[in-house]
């Protein structure tokens, strides 16, 4: 038994990412706590809001929970260059994320155009 978007390989990546966020933040930089939350928070926002729109029937409401989750993706690539900067993050991890949410972004655009479309 399955959830539709356990189907979805952007789901597949935004849990990925979440579990690099994770890994990234439980390094601990003393003031840096706002840092860890704020990605910690964002990264899995681009879970819960792809599970949101593969459970919702109305294709324009689809679209937009897709849109959310890609603002989340973008924040956090946002927040791993701000983790970089401030030395949070070592640079391999760094790229590595940019990558997965490079990839993350490209899919829910893909998901969000198709949903929108049939609105």
């Amino acid at each position: 038994m399955s959830f539709d978007h356990d189907k979805l390989e952007v789901y597949q990546a935004a849990v990925a990412f979440l579990a690099l966020a994770n890994q990234i933040t439980e390094r601990r930089h003393r003031g840096r706590g706002y840092l860890r939350d704020q990605l910690n928070r964002a990264a899995l926002s681009i879970v819960t809001n792809t599970a949101e729109g593969a459970g919702e029937m109305m294709p324009g409401e689809k679209a937009r929970f897709y849109r959310m989750a890609s603002r989340s993706a973008t924040e956090c690539a946002a927040l791993l260059d701000a983790h970089g900067v401030l030395s949070a993050c070592d640079p391999a991890t760094r790229e590595e994320g940019r990558r997965l949410l490079l990839r993350i972004v490209s899919m829910l655009t893909v998901l969000a155009k198709r949903h929108q479309s049939s609105a």
